[in-house]
């Protein structure tokens, strides 16, 4: 395990305390008073509310070897008992009694006594989608877009169906891919796809990380679990395959491998793959299957991130690269099973062409 210098340690107790207040003034309205927060060597726990010292725990073994969007999720967690303890005064209620997870449903924090932050188990769904997806890698190019298109209208009615029941749904978030100073214009064409045809509501979300000192941004997607699986896949399937054309892309041209053009032609990439989707859509449409959303997620999803602001960005100016990169990436069919090793690991807490 790499172990974090004394000036690391401190940079991630600033964070944590960032963190801390950050969620304070979102999700509890500043109505709690800042505890001492320390890094725990204590294996058992990943956390801990100390109403004694008023201090919250926070495992370093977590800290060093998970995500932050796993510490920050068990920091939510500790709060929410420091604020049962302290503003409801609650204090003869066992620790993860009905007041405390009744606090947690309502404000979207995994009330779960014990166990790493983590995503909820897939949905057979997935097995059905990973099949046709499986299909969709055949050399017949016109069986191959078939399956395509057979795996996105399954995914598109079992989701109508589930949106229509009568029953309660689970929903839980990942993070995808590592931290990133700088977001490309590629990824954030991904998020939107992701975002508008795979259920899965997507957000940037501001990271730390502990072993370099720096803070980061990282892509957090919400649904139920097949959602969650099948948007994880899309977005590694489709990082994977842009870089994969580019290098292509270059070697037939004998270009160097410049940082610029290459950020061109991957939006191209996934501009050109995002106008597939599109157009399978409206053929869709005219089927009478149309996603309209999914209220509850949208709950799920603000009562995660109650404070939301939107910005707008400029886009890649049209060179030939992107030309060429946007007519790649219409041909791309999207194949390989669903739910083989996944690209996040643990419970996050609530959960070629």
């Amino acid at each position: 395990m790499d172990a974090l210098t004394a000036e690391l340690e401190a940079a991630c107790l600033r964070a944590l305390s960032a963190a801390w207040h950050d969620v304070n003034h979102g999700r509890f309205r500043g109505q709690l008073s800042p505890p001492a927060l320390e890094l725990s060597t204590a294996g058992s726990r990943l956390g801990r509310w100390d109403p004694a010292t008023r201090t919250i725990q926070i495992a370093r073994a977590l800290v060093v070897g998970g995500t932050w969007g796993q510490v920050v999720e068990v920091l939510k967690h500790e709060m929410v008992h420091q604020f049962v303890w302290e503003v409801l005064g609650a204090r003869d209620e066992a620790p993860h009694g009905p007041i405390f997870r009744g606090l947690c449903e309502k404000l979207g924090i995994d009330g779960a006594a014990s166990g790493l932050p983590a995503g909820e188990a897939a949905d057979r769904v997935v097995e059905r989608v990973g099949k046709l997806l499986a299909l969709a890698g055949s050399t017949n190019e016109h069986e191959a877009r078939a399956a395509m298109a057979a795996a996105q209208r399954l995914m598109l009615k079992h989701n109508l169906e589930t949106v229509a029941g009568a029953g309660p749904r689970r929903y839980g978030f990942r993070h995808l891919g590592p931290p990133s100073a700088r977001i490309s214009e590629a990824e954030r064409i991904l998020a939107g796809v992701l975002a508008a045809h795979f259920f899965v509501e997507c957000i940037w979300v501001p990271v730390w990380r502990p072993l370099e000192g720096k803070r980061g941004t990282v892509l957090e997607i919400a649904g139920t679990p097949e959602n969650l699986e099948l948007a994880e896949h899309v977005h590694a399937f489709l990082l994977a395959t842009a870089e994969r054309l580019w290098q292509e892309h270059r070697r037939r041209r004998w270009m160097r491998d410049r940082d610029r053009e290459r950020r061109a032609y991957q939006a191209g990439v996934l501009t050109g793959f995002r106008e597939t989707l599109e157009r399978q859509a409206a053929q869709q449409a005219r089927e009478a299957l149309v996603w309209v959303g999914d209220a509850d997620l949208t709950t799920y999803h603000r009562a995660r991130h109650p404070r939301v602001r939107s910005v707008t960005y400029s886009s890649t100016s049209r060179t030939d690269h992107h030309s060429a990169g946007r007519a790649a990436g219409r041909d791309i069919v999207l194949c390989k099973p669903v739910g083989g090793p996944a690209t996040t690991r643990g419970r996050l807490l609530g959960s070629g062409t």
